[in-house]
């Protein structure tokens, strides 16, 4: 993770889904935490001062991004989830044009 962030302008943090860990794929969230969180004092140690922080939403707070960062002045999380929620129905939509074409 550290040299992942060395020289990041932004990264994106992918959602842990807690719901499907019954297999255990990793041995406890308090070492995913450990090994993987983006935190305050992680970014202060290894990233650019002007990170931009991603998340796809939902957040599992405090697993993959402190509530400090995933409430930062850096995080375009609520634009990342608003924005990705157009583009789906836009994408949605020209593929039913595309669809409906094809049936006339």
């Amino acid at each position: 993770i550290a040299e992942a962030l060395k020289d990041a302008d932004a990264i994106n943090v992918l959602r842990i889904q807690l719901e499907r860990q019954d297999k255990a794929l990793i041995p406890s969230l308090r070492e995913y935490v450990k090994l993987f969180g983006i935190n305050k004092d992680r970014l202060k140690k290894h990233a650019k001062k002007d990170l931009v922080i991603m998340h796809p939403g939902p957040i599992n707070r405090g697993i993959e991004l402190s509530n400090d960062i995933a409430d930062s002045k850096y995080a375009v999380i609520l634009e990342q989830v608003t924005n990705g929620v157009a583009v789906r129905m836009a994408a949605l939509f020209l593929l039913s044009q595309i669809k409906k074409k094809e049936v006339e």
